[in-house]
């Protein structure tokens, strides 16, 4: 990690050394240009953005889903369901890209209209531009699809590692089946969601090939999430890098080490929360 982390600096210093804009706040991307000129402004309100939409779509679907394979479903429907779950977390990102361009982005668009209408007064969900739903929330509700199975996954073993006899003790005591996941399920797998939910937000955060399928990118930063544009650090280096020449590549490793820092951070307060919550509840590290 410390010979990655060395090599996308070093990049990045000849790349943001030579650029007339700000790195952090410039809404354009060419470096090619005399000067050249790129910042990431848009690429990481693009990230964030549809990385939080999908977080917030796919977290709680999961955990609910996970809760029902693990503590609802009789064992003839959750060991298929599981199954289900396992393999659609193994399925390539260019194959939820294709059915995302085919499927979602024409079905997408009466959803667009629908919440334009009933909650354009929000902003957020002001379409001011038509056109296909080829958008952040789209990219949004794609990725969320994408790590739904990831999440239900992981969360679905550490829910079924609670000790059977907190379930039972619970039961005895007269609890109803939902008070015991909540007073006994869910204290106990915590720690284990938010690990599942971090590698889910590091797979949102780096996706490319979904994302540069169906978005349809520009660096014009819009608070309008049905408006189509923007863009995402992957996408944009995936699309960009074969074309680029040295300077153009150096400028897409100084974005690829803003992502790279990004994660880190995130996986690390990831770690910060768990071992925090582990130290109140007096578990072992």
């Amino acid at each position: 990690m410390a010979s990655i982390a060395a090599f996308l600096t070093f990049r990045a210093v000849i790349a943001i050394s030579g650029n007339e804009g700000n790195f952090l706040t410039t809404f354009e991307w060419n470096p090619a240009g005399k000067p050249p000129v790129f910042g990431i402004a848009v690429l990481l309100y693009g990230t964030v953005i549809s990385s939080i939409i999908a977080m917030v779509i796919a977290v709680p679907i999961a955990v609910g889903i996970a809760l029902f394979i693990s503590h609802y479903a009789p064992r003839k429907l959750a060991a298929p369901l599981a199954y289900v779950v396992d393999l659609l977390a193994a399925v390539p990102s260019i194959i939820y890209g294709i059915w995302g361009a085919l499927f979602l982005v024409p079905y997408l668009d009466g959803l667009n209209s629908w919440l334009d209408t009933y909650f354009g007064w929000t902003v957020i969900f002001a379409k001011t531009e038509i056109g296909a739903a080829r958008n952040l929330f789209t990219v949004g509700i794609l990725l969320a699809i994408m790590i739904l199975p990831i999440i239900t996954s992981v969360s679905r073993e550490v829910f079924l590692q609670v000790p059977k006899m907190n379930e039972e003790a619970a039961l005895a005591l007269g609890a109803t089946r939902w008070e015991v996941i909540r007073m006994s399920v869910l204290p106990f797998g915590r720690s284990g969601v938010i690990s599942a939910s971090m590698l889910g937000l590091g797979r949102a955060l780096g996706e490319t090939m979904a994302v540069a399928t169906v978005l349809s990118p520009s660096f014009l930063l819009s608070g309008h999430l049905l408006d189509a544009g923007g863009g995402t650090f992957a996408q944009n280096i995936a699309a960009k890098f074969d074309e680029a020449n040295e300077y153009g590549r150096d400028a897409l490793i100084a974005s690829g080490l803003v992502l790279f820092i990004l994660t880190l951070l995130v996986n690390g307060a990831a770690r910060l929360i768990i071992a925090r919550r582990k130290e109140y509840s007096g578990a072992n590290a």
